[in-house]
């Protein structure tokens, strides 16, 4: 009997490494968490039953998260003095695209994007003693889950619109509001909120606070289920939220600019899951080009799939190459305030493009749920709303080539 997991293991650590465009530095970084994902993690997976379609747990998550912590790659993109790899973006973009083309469905779960170190890596310079040892340094070691909280009802793009209010007390600040669709919300321990300090001052008036999700006051509604899937997001809610002075991030007054700081990075990385994603959909959908036999031959040899194909293929050739250039101008230290946008909107878009006609090569296939491509499919049209809508991205770039002429 052939060994099945083995030679699916090494399959996929093929698609994952095969057309690496990172240097020497990712490679030898990507290889290890490879194996990970490949190996362990996937017979984790196979265990559990987890597959596509699976809303896992939270007492799972956590079980992955610390495997991660514990063999280094929770913290993987951090910096080394933060216990990273010490990669340039471009090297990141790499890594992160890797891990999501070896098909693993806890990927995004052991890099700790939806509840760690790179969620928080940056505040590190910003955050006093008292809060890198009680949040930061118990997220990188997997005891504690973040998740950062600006979306309202009214304030998604227009992030200087939020209403939730931080009162000064006696004892710290009084908060009130809540903050609707965060992704990790629903099984993190801690928050980075932005709430209004004061109300007169624009976006100089919002503050940036650590909150802890289990204190009085605090709670989550998870009553409903995004089109990725359930799960992982949750509205929290602060009704009179006592947080304690200490819990304030820098200064007051400078929170609007500390969650905007990263923003075109962070667009910017949310590029290597659309791609590495899209390349997977294109990867299964030569593979079924090739084995799916219709009227006595496979379906690839007709020009119609062949057509799909192709351009399935120049989109992607094209959106990864907008992304590592982006990356390399970032660690150039240029402004790619306009690139990443272009970047964002170009690849949220064809991504979704790529993921609409691997499900059309697929057929009913494609339509199963628990299946890697309806759940691609499902997952990258989120990207042309979260992070910014496609719409804003270009309000972004034509405002950015303004700005160089004006």
């Amino acid at each position: 009997m052939p060994d099945t997991f083995h030679i699916a293991r090494d399959k996929a650590r093929a698609r994952a490494l095969g057309d690496f465009r990172g240097g020497d530095a990712a490679l030898t970084a990507s290889e290890p968490l490879i194996d990970f994902l490949t190996g362990e993690i996937a017979e984790f997976e196979r265990d559990q039953g987890i597959d596509w379609d699976t809303p896992v747990d939270h007492d799972t998550l956590r079980k992955v998260w610390k495997m991660s912590a514990e063999r280094g790659f929770y913290s993987y993109l951090l910096p080394k003095d933060l216990g990273g790899q010490g990669l340039s973006v471009a090297d990141i973009c790499a890594v992160r695209e890797a891990a999501l083309m070896s098909g693993s469905v806890l990927a995004s779960h052991v890099l700790g994007d939806l509840s760690g170190p790179p969620r928080v890596g940056h505040l590190f310079k910003q955050a006093s003693p008292y809060q890198v040892d009680t949040f930061l340094k118990p997220i990188q070691t997997a005891d504690l889950a973040v998740c950062f909280a600006l979306t309202e009802a009214g304030a998604g793009s227009d992030a200087a619109s939020i209403k939730t209010r931080a009162e000064k007390t006696a004892d710290g600040f009084r908060l009130n509001g809540v903050k609707r669709f965060i992704s990790g919300g629903s099984f993190a321990d801690v928050a980075i909120v932005l709430a209004v300090t004061d109300a007169e001052a624009g976006p100089r008036g919002i503050s940036a606070f650590f909150v802890d999700l289990h204190s009085q006051g605090a709670s989550k509604r998870t009553d409903y289920e995004v089109l990725s899937g359930k799960g992982a997001h949750a509205d929290l809610v602060f009704e009179d939220v006592i947080v304690p002075e200490a819990n304030l991030i820098g200064e007051e007054g400078t929170g609007f600019r500390l969650g905007m700081a990263r923003i075109s990075v962070n667009r910017l990385l949310h590029c290597s899951t659309m791609m590495g994603f899209a390349r997977l959909a294109l990867d299964l959908s030569i593979e079924r080009a090739g084995g799916r036999q219709q009227f006595g031959r496979p379906i690839g040899s007709f020009q119609a799939i062949q057509h799909m194909l192709a351009d399935m293929a120049t989109d992607l050739y094209a959106g990864r190459s907008m992304m590592f250039d982006a990356a390399r101008r970032l660690d150039a230290g240029h402004d790619i305030r306009a690139e990443a946008s272009m970047c964002k909107l170009f690849c949220a878009e064809k991504g979704f493009s790529i993921a609409d006609r691997a499900m059309q090569v697929h057929g009913g296939v494609g339509l199963l749920k628990g299946g890697p491509i309806e759940y691609i499919f499902r997952n990258l049209r989120t990207f042309r709303i979260v992070t910014g809508t496609s719409e804003i991205q270009k309000n972004t770039i034509a405002k950015a080539l303004l700005d160089r002429v004006g």
